[in-house]
């Protein structure tokens, strides 16, 4: 097994989650689209608008090959997505919302096709870094990666729109362990003595427990409670999760609604968790 765990294949589950999604639109009022987001300057057209660039861009490179947007001198990966995503939104406020979700109906099932061809477990088409930077990512880590996106940037209307939904286990669950595949990177800086462990255990009905583990110089993600008892331990809510690990709450409010154990150290790394690039 790589040090990012066992495969997630989340393929199945993108028109689940687009369906959950066009509903959602389709019953906003002219007003919810211009509601504010938790995504600083942005409102809700702007993030309708900003995954209809993912898809686009998605469709653009791994289907058609298609380079895209070239870093500017010195650009750094999160200044270049910072860059490039505010471009599209940008040009994307001419966009009706109706075009917006005919747009996202058409290309939605051609991102599928997508999917539904890729090696899961061979390389990924993009490196997820918030996973590791020194080695290639697996082809379900990058796909699920994408998945994890679609379902946050839902998650982030509905919070503008006060109208709850998607956080059914079956889409929801998925997401919180794509995320926690980031604890080994969380934990870099931390070396610890051979087979130290660190379990993080999320509750609520998409929750679950993973461990990482000190092994051959470097974290890995290891199996459901590892073995023996873990050096440290960190649980929160399913909610808190998955805000923490895309700064929808911050490393502080996160603490205050977590319960940690053991090496502080490790504790107060996994409590900065973040699985989105910033």
């Amino acid at each position: 097994m790589s040090i990012f765990g066992p495969v997630v294949d989340v393929r199945p589950l993108f028109p689940r989650e687009r369906e959950a999604l066009l509903g959602l639109l389709r019953a906003l009022s002219p007003a919810d689209w211009g509601r504010a987001t938790v995504c600083p300057g942005w409102d809700v057209h702007d993030v309708v608008s900003h995954v209809l660039n993912d898809y686009l861009r998605r469709l653009s490179g791994a289907r058609d090959g298609h380079r895209g947007a070239v870093f500017a001198d010195d650009e750094t990966l999160p200044a270049y997505l910072a860059r490039t995503n505010d471009e599209f939104v940008r040009a994307g406020r001419q966009l009706s919302p109706r075009v917006l979700i005919e747009l996202l109906e058409h290309l939605g099932p051609q991102l599928d096709v997508v999917w539904a061809a890729y090696d899961v477990e061979g390389p990924g088409g993009l490196n997820v870094s918030w996973a590791a930077t020194d080695l290639d990512s697996p082809g379900w880590l990058d796909v699920g990666r994408e998945y994890t996106e679609f379902w946050v940037h839902q998650q982030q209307v509905r919070d503008a729109v006060s109208l709850p939904g998607a956080t059914e286990p079956e889409l929801m669950a998925p997401v919180l362990d794509v995320f926690a595949r980031a604890l080994p990177f969380t934990l870099r800086a931390h070396d610890r003595p051979e087979g130290t462990t660190a379990e993080l255990e999320v509750h609520g009905p998409a929750g679950g427990r993973w461990c990482a583990v000190w092994q051959a110089g470097r974290w890995r993600m290891a199996g459901p409670g590892g073995d023996g008892e873990p050096a440290a331990r960190v649980s929160m809510d399913q909610d808190t999760f998955w805000r923490l690990a895309t700064r929808g709450v911050d490393v502080e409010q996160a603490r205050t609604r977590a319960a940690a154990s053991g090496d502080p150290e490790l504790t107060a790394a996994m409590t900065t968790l973040l699985a989105v690039v910033a």
